[in-house]
């Protein structure tokens, strides 16, 4: 399905190598259909393999695992009302994100951390083996820093989104609070991050304000990204092309001058089918961004008001079912496109070399992820451990090594351990939070 992920690469279905179309591999005796079905057979370790260890695919397909390059997995409350009253029509007195961060100011270290756990799980059963959290439900010097570290103990992936919202004890003073996210409140989190986002929309930051917090971000050796054109036309989009942005997350609302932007860039435009389904607005047009050759990932946006779902085959169902995407699009920016808005090269892909990251669907083909919608499509995760890092990459910490694995049919061996087999206690995964 996926060759090398090399950064800034496209999506081209009709070729066999690069970063599109589905690819074969092949090894020892079997061999298969990357994204399709992956053949059986017996596999022999090569010199200086070392052991391996033969699953049986089963004619089931295999996929790298789902990377979720956006969420915000940690706060407390919830707003079913707000949800109910506005499918239903009725007037209701919005709280919005707001209402959440006062949820979270109350909650504890111990009841956030519990909540995380369960959504790290929930994503987990469903392909997801990457994932990013957000900031933004603290707004409060010490509320953000316990979110960012929160977020830091199940993955290497964190946001410091403290431009989510002005908060409402800043309602009349928004050049102060600009000031404490780029001043005392950035120093904070930014030890436990390694991303900086800022929300460029009409009604939470201008453009010289973003302007302002992503340089400030980057100037504290964050990496930037993005929320823009989500309500309506903006400058979202030039924002995060001229800063080098690694992703612009929404994109709903794009005029010529924001597709040709992102076309000449490396800025993932990552689009987050679930608050389109949720809020009944309208979808981004992904064909447009696909036909004018910008790099597409889909993520779920994870959060309590506009997209309560972590679910990666529902965005995949989505895209294809309302943005006029290839099955194959769909499941290329769900895992390689994913990568790339998180500039990772190690995950979201198969490849030679890289970390076993892959999920077995208990479906033929990775069409039926999109075919049958609703259904559970993960039968079960083959995980590896890292290969040797680039200098400055962060490691994420992983738990013991074992043998090597290999799913037949899907390409040379790698080192990896198993995460669960039948009978036989499950060992931790290396990002489910330590009970506190």
């Amino acid at each position: 399905m996926t060759g090398e992920a090399d950064r800034g690469a496209r999506f081209d279905p009709s070729t066999s190598s690069g970063t599109g179309g589905e690819r074969t591999a092949t090894g020892g005796t079997g061999s298969g259909t990357v994204g399709s079905s992956v053949g059986t057979g017996s596999v022999r370790s090569g010199p200086g393999t070392g052991r391996v260890e033969v699953v049986d695919a089963g004619g089931r397909a295999v996929i790298p695992g789902f990377v979720d390059s956006h969420t915000h997995l940690v706060f407390g409350g919830d707003r079913a009302d707000e949800f109910e009253a506005r499918m239903s029509g009725t007037p209701y007195a919005a709280g919005g994100i707001r209402r959440t961060v006062a949820a979270t100011r109350e909650a504890s270290d111990d009841a956030l951390r519990r909540r995380l756990a369960g959504f790290v799980d929930e994503l987990q059963a469903q392909g997801t083996t990457t994932f990013e959290i957000k900031t933004g439900y603290g707004l409060t010097v010490h509320d953000e820093a316990r979110l960012a570290r929160l977020a830091a103990e199940v993955t290497p992936e964190v946001t410091f989104l403290g431009a989510h919202v002005v908060p409402a004890e800043y309602a009349d003073a928004r050049h102060d609070y600009v000031d404490l996210v780029c001043g005392h409140m950035l120093e904070a989190c930014a030890p436990h991050s390694r991303w900086i986002d800022v929300f460029c929309e009409r009604g939470a930051f201008t453009a010289d304000e973003s302007r302002r917090v992503l340089a400030a971000g980057i100037a504290h050796g964050l990496l930037p990204r993005v929320h823009g054109n989500q309500l309506g036309p903006g400058e979202g989009v030039q924002v995060a092309v001229a800063l080098g942005a690694a992703s612009v997350d929404h994109c709903t609302y794009l005029d010529g001058a924001d597709v040709a932007a992102l076309a000449g860039s490396d800025t993932v435009a990552t689009l987050l089918p679930g608050v389109e389904f949720s809020t009944r607005q309208p979808y981004p047009d992904a064909r447009r961004l696909l036909d004018a050759g910008v790099t597409v990932a889909l993520a779920s946006d994870c959060n309590p008001g506009s997209s309560f779902t972590s679910s990666m085959p529902l965005m995949i169902a989505l895209a294809v079912r309302e943005m006029h995407m290839t099955p194959a699009e769909a499941v290329w920016a769900a895992t390689a496109g994913g990568a790339k808005a998180l500039r990772r090269d190690d995950v979201g892909v198969i490849a030679p070399g890289n970390r076993a990251d892959l999920v077995l669907l208990d479906a033929p083909t990775r069409v039926h992820l999109a075919y049958r919608p609703g259904v559970p499509p993960h039968r079960r995760r083959v995980e590896g451990r890292d290969p040797p890092l680039s200098r400055g990459r962060r490691r994420d910490q992983r738990g013991v090594r074992g043998p090597r694995r290999r799913v037949d049919g899907a390409g040379p061996s790698v080192a990896c351990r198993a995460t669960r087999t039948p009978g036989r206690r499950r060992s931790r995964h290396p990002s489910r939070p330590r009970p506190s």
